[in-house]
């Protein structure tokens, strides 16, 4: 539990950073290029973050996974620096973030993360197995006091404060099959583990056969990804549907995944009516241009509590350390029990 200002707050953060116990690796096949790609993951120093590189290519420099790293949203959460990209980072992230990894450096050679069954699970069983090492260094949190609104048409996300982290998705889409779906979650490991992370990507038959002509998808098979039939009533995957609405369970997740490049864990819940990967990186930007509508707090340790203090002289230091890109905030101070 965590008071902040005399409230409490019902959810549960460990206040020390963590990094994974030893490195893990896996390899898969890039849904757009069908190449083969091999991916580590390796224990990071507190404070770095996560980082990918390009081994494949001979000037290795990191790229960290931020917004303000993001290159392309077109299909997928797409970040580069300098001619290096990586594409289809949200499931990783939603992963890694949801597991309660802070910093991590992965190594990838090429320029997709492998979409494996198309859902956040494969990765999952990888941090099961790497598993947790707890950092000497505190976590940093970003807590919205007010309501931040972004819309695009008819597509709207907002988020308002919320003593927890809490996501709920809405997809609306004209046909017998998906029609309205709604889903919420108060995201933790556990809940995240069994209702989100099996949940896989999904596509009309005809615009995955679109993707193929012009290039694209060529990894795509039925094996990662959801073929929803010509007719709108069934999909052509044999083992049908992990959930009856796995369609917004993995909008979820790729909602969570996104809202990572935000470089630190949430206190918020976020309501997204019939967004993308586009809105998601708006919607962060929007964050970033309202600093009157949140703050940014610190976990400490003391004695038996946690603790949400000040650890910086200078909202300067803070923003560059933890958010380059936000309006300059100052610290605030929290406490846990």
């Amino acid at each position: 539990m965590i008071s902040y200002k005399g409230q409490t707050m019902h959810y549960s953060i460990n206040p020390f950073q963590h990094t994974v116990k030893k490195p893990i690796s896996c390899c898969g096949v890039g849904l757009h290029s069908g190449r083969m790609v091999n991916l580590h993951i390796k224990p990071a120093p507190a404070n770095t973050g996560i980082q990918f590189s390009r081994t494949d290519l001979p000037r290795n420099k990191p790229i960290q996974a931020h917004m303000n790293k993001v290159v392309n949203t077109h299909l997928a959460t797409t970040i580069g620096e300098g001619n290096a990209t990586i594409s289809t980072t949200e499931h990783l992230l939603a992963a890694m973030s949801s597991f309660g990894i802070d910093n991590a450096e992965i190594e990838i050679d090429s320029a997709e993360v492998p979409i494996m069954d198309g859902s956040a699970a494969p990765f999952i069983s990888l941090l099961k197995n790497a598993g947790q090492e707890r950092q000497n260094e505190y976590r940093k949190i970003l807590k919205i006091t007010k309501e931040i609104c972004y819309k695009d048409g008819d597509k709207v996300i907002k988020i308002s404060p919320y003593h927890g982290f809490k996501v709920t998705g809405k997809i609306v889409f004209d046909d017998t099959l998906i029609k309205d779906q709604t889903y919420c979650l108060e995201v933790n490991t556990e809940r995240f583990i069994q209702e989100i992370s099996r949940a896989r990507t999904f596509g009309y038959v005809e615009q995955v056969e679109e993707l193929w002509a012009n290039g694209l998808a060529l990894g795509g098979t039925l094996e990662n990804v959801i073929a929803i039939h010509w007719d709108r009533n069934s999909v052509l995957n044999e083992d049908g549907l992990r959930f009856e609405d796995e369609f917004i369970r993995h909008k979820v997740l790729d909602i969570i995944g996104d809202m990572t490049l935000l470089g630190c864990p949430l206190l918020g819940h976020i309501q997204a009516h019939k967004s993308g990967h586009t809105q998601h990186l708006a919607f962060m930007q929007a964050i970033a241009e309202a600093p009157e509508c949140w703050e940014l707090i610190e976990l400490k340790k003391n004695g038996s509590h946690s603790v949400l203090d000040q650890v910086f002289s200078s909202t300067r230091a803070a923003s560059e350390l933890i958010m380059p890109f936000l309006k300059h905030r100052p610290v605030a101070a929290i406490q846990s029990s």
